[in-house]
This record gives structure tokens, sequence and C-alpha cells, in this order.
């Protein structure tokens, strides 16, 4: 993990565990007001697949579906070559299992480390890594192995300075 990033990746894992838990907009606006603001200049992106992992709550993938083109980041050549080379590492690594590997075919986490990787932007996930998981493909395995930044939520507020500070009524 670095400092001064200038970009971030959100994994699907960190919206919809913020609005279900921690930072639900019906007691922490502000967390989704501080999204907005920071996918409205780029500083923090969404990347298709990640968007098309949203299915529920039906709440969050309306949330999403009103942000403004921009703050979607596009699949260009360039991404595609490093998920292809991600994606042989994973069928290729017999550490996983096939299901594994079908598992990570199907999901958003290669194209997010590929495009972190591509584009050295960091990757904000809550998910843990596991290095000697057979049955999936954590995506913090996936940036060490592939030596792209990463980070959690609490990664991201702190790097981007951002306070939520409660006010008396």
């Amino acid at each position: 993990m670095t400092s001064q990033v200038s970009t971030m990746l959100l994994d699907s894992d960190v919206l919809i565990s913020a609005y279900r838990d921690r930072y639900a907009p019906d007691f922490c606006p502000g967390f989704w007001d501080c999204l907005e603001h920071y996918l409205s200049n780029r500083r923090l992106l969404i990347i298709n697949p990640v968007r098309e992992e949203i299915l529920d709550p039906p709440a969050l993938k309306q949330w999403i579906n009103l942000l403004p083109q921009h703050a979607f980041a596009q699949i260009d050549a360039h991404v595609t070559q490093a998920y292809s080379q991600m994606s042989d590492w994973v069928q290729t690594n017999s550490q996983f299992s096939a299901a594994a590997s079908n598992r990570f075919a199907d999901a958003a986490d290669g194209w997010l480390a590929a495009y972190g990787m591509e584009h050295n932007a960091t990757v904000i996930t809550n998910e843990q890594s596991a290095p000697a998981s057979q049955s999936s493909v954590k995506l913090p395995d996936l940036c060490i192995q592939f030596q792209i930044n990463y980070g959690n939520t609490q990664f991201l507020l702190r790097e981007l300075g951002v306070r939520f500070d409660w006010r008396r009524p």
C-alpha cells in the first residue's frame, strides 16, 4: 500500500457491505456524499464489471445507476491484455481448483486487478488475503502476485482525508 494514491477502484464488496452495515445511508449519508464527490472528480472509479455485480440491495443498484457516466472506468485493450495474463496465471496455477478458476472467470475481481495494474490505480476491497486458498482466488492475493496497490475501506477514507464529524442535535 502506498500513500498519495491518485485513483482508487471500488470493489463491489466495499459498496455492498457499506450499504448494508457500517455506512448505511439512513445513518451515514456523509459516506455516500463523499463517494459521490470523489467519483465525480474521478479520484474514485467503478469498473463496469463491478457495476454489473451489484444486484442487491436494489436501492444500492439504483444509487449506482444514478451516478454520472464518468464515474465508471472503461475496460480498454491494455486492461484486457492484463486480465488475460492474470487469467492464465490462475488457470495454470495448480493451487487453485477448477471451481476456483471458473469462479475467477465469472467475477469482476480479475478485471479490477487488471485495471489497477494497467492504470496504476489502487484496488479498494474488504476481502482478506488467504494465500493458501485452493477454493478461491482472493483479490488481495491477486494484487500481491501482480504488484498492484490495494487497501480496504478504512485505507480509502484515510487516504482521502475523510472525517465524519458528529454534531449535537
